[in-house]
């Protein structure tokens, strides 16, 4: 009785435990992802219902830049003055309400379902590289905070320029859809431009770059961060592409500072080979050996003595194969 209670208050080993030692079997994978997966579901439709409640005043806010326009103003019949925009379809107030509240949704959802993503990869690897994974992640929802926030100061400061530099010569009325395209796609691409030197500083904590191959390419990088930003952005205007290809460059720069202080603190660079180049010879003295003809090689001597068996033994016959295997072989 005392065994087999003893065998009851043994602590089972968790699924995180199960999964870092490899004893889970594929099938157990399989269900942890369905698990997860619809934990993550969860938490997505749960934003996306608190996100289609609060979608109007996250709309108005997006929708500032052009409201601020003279020309975005309209007056209803008794005086007051609101922000009129172009409709073209029935059902485009509601999907356009649908689209803010799904941004909203993945945003507020994103701690859970990172989370469920998050819990399925971690228990492959490492404790050192789980304690990076959590730096880089802080890290990265500040940058695409911040991105985020520098594309919606341009676009307030881009519009009416963009606007009044058209054919039509003045700011005019804008289509809703075609706008909440234009301020999402800005946001999430400064987002997406401002990771882009943590990607620089994984390749350098992971042993890839060194900071000195890095700043190398600067030129290079600097423009590609102006062709990036010329292509990629939606705003036609110099200003958008002149302040993404500005911050990038400037983050770029900083994470070329953190990877000169990571190989520093690890002792990059100052291995017995690392100023020398690929093709300069060796400084070490050439001793040249004349090659002459071959020592002659005794034939081998048998073997004997004793409990030595001067002859090869016999090979066994092997056993049928009705012998050999069992029923489940």
């Amino acid at each position: 009785m005392a065994l087999s209670l003893s065998r009851r208050t043994e602590k089972q080993p968790s699924q995180f435990e199960r999964a870092s030692d490899g004893s889970m079997s594929l099938m157990d994978h399989v269900r942890e992802l369905r698990s997860r997966l619809f934990i993550a579901a969860i938490g997505l439709v749960v934003g996306l219902i608190v996100g289609f409640i609060v979608s109007k005043g996250v709309f108005d806010i997006l929708s500032k830049p052009y409201c601020t326009l003279p020309s975005s103003q309209g007056v209803r019949p008794n005086g007051t003055r609101y922000c009129d925009f172009v409709v073209l379809g029935v059902g485009d107030p509601l999907v356009v309400r649908l689209k803010v509240a799904l941004w909203v949704g993945l945003f507020l959802g994103s701690p859970v379902w990172l989370y469920q993503l998050w819990a399925f990869v971690a228990p492959g690897l490492h404790r050192h590289e789980r304690k990076w994974a959590y730096i880089f992640a802080g890290i990265a929802a500040p940058l695409f905070i911040g991105g985020g926030s520098l594309a919606y100061f341009m676009i307030f400061h881009s519009l009416p320029w963009i606007m009044d530099a058209g054919v039509l010569g003045q700011p005019t009325k804008l289509e809703v859809s075609a706008y909440l395209s234009f301020v999402t796609n800005m946001i999430l691409l400064f987002g997406c431009g401002f990771e882009f030197p943590l990607l620089l500083m994984m390749l350098n904590f992971t042993g890839v770059l060194s900071a000195r191959k890095l700043l190398s390419w600067w030129r290079v990088v600097v423009f590609l961060c102006f062709a990036f930003a010329a292509i990629a952005t939606p705003d036609p205007g110099p200003f958008g592409m002149t302040a993404l290809a500005a911050a990038m460059s400037l983050l770029y720069f900083i994470a070329v500072g953190v990877a000169w202080l990571n190989d520093r603190r690890k002792g990059r660079g100052k291995e017995m080979y690392a100023g020398l180049d690929d093709d300069q010879i060796s400084p070490l003295a050439d001793e040249r050996v004349s090659v002459g003809a071959a020592d002659p090689i005794e034939p081998p001597t048998p073997v004997s003595g004793p409990g030595t068996i001067d002859g090869p033994t016999p090979v066994e016959r092997p056993r049928p194969l009705d012998n050999r295997f069992d029923d489940m072989t």
